[in-house]
């Protein structure tokens, strides 16, 4: 047999030519899709924008307007500690599962750690330093004391809103209720029953 048969390039498609082809077909492929997918997205309209730059904003906090000048990327509980003083929500777990930076906004209680300063303008933000005044102390604190609903403290602020708030929308609750009420908000220290106990004595006084 002629050596030079055995390199001789027989007529037709070979595996190189294949395979220039179809990674060829596919970038167009790709391309017409991506085309096709782009017009089918419908214009998106009441989005809003904010400007990066920081901006001057009013936050109502404990009956009171107070200007602050943020970031649009600044969380409520940071513009409440850093630009207001408002230390009694607490940053204890950054992943919003513990509820110690716990506020009422328009009533209910939420994790200003889940809610952007900018977005809250306009509602009514309440923090545990609205419970103690020279005038009047909120009978809440007094159960939680008489009850000893805490240890370390951190979870205190937090647990006291989440009660003032659950108590506040359902009185005569009864301690299931408190119970379950309550589920979104996490002692380490394991003063449930002490919680529990203040949180059942509040809901039984509230009117």
């Amino acid at each position: 047999m002629d050596p030079d048969q055995t390199h001789r390039r027989e007529p037709g498609l070979n595996r190189r030519d294949f395979l220039k082809g179809s990674g060829a077909a596919v970038v167009v492929s790709a391309a017409a899709n991506a085309a096709v997918a782009q017009q089918a997205i419908p214009p998106q309209q009441g989005i809003k924008l904010f400007s990066a730059a920081p901006q001057s904003i009013t936050l109502n906090v404990n009956g009171e307007d107070k200007q602050v000048t943020v970031e649009p990327r600044v969380l409520l509980i940071d513009a409440l500690r850093n630009d207001l003083n408002l230390t009694s929500c607490k940053d204890v777990c950054d992943r919003s599962s513990c509820g110690a930076c716990t506020v009422l906004i328009d009533g209910k209680p939420v994790y200003s750690c889940t809610r952007f300063a900018i977005e809250v303008v306009g509602q009514k933000i309440v923090t545990a330093e609205s419970l103690h005044s020279q005038v009047a102390t909120d009978e809440i604190i007094n159960t939680f004391c008489k009850h000893d609903g805490m240890q370390c403290g951190f979870c205190t602020p937090g647990f006291v809103m989440a009660v003032r708030g659950f108590c506040n929308q359902n009185p005569g609750a009864t301690q299931a209720a408190c119970k379950q009420g309550l589920g979104g908000n996490v002692c380490r220290c394991g003063a449930y029953d002490g919680v529990l106990k203040a949180a059942y004595e509040t809901a039984q006084r509230q009117p």
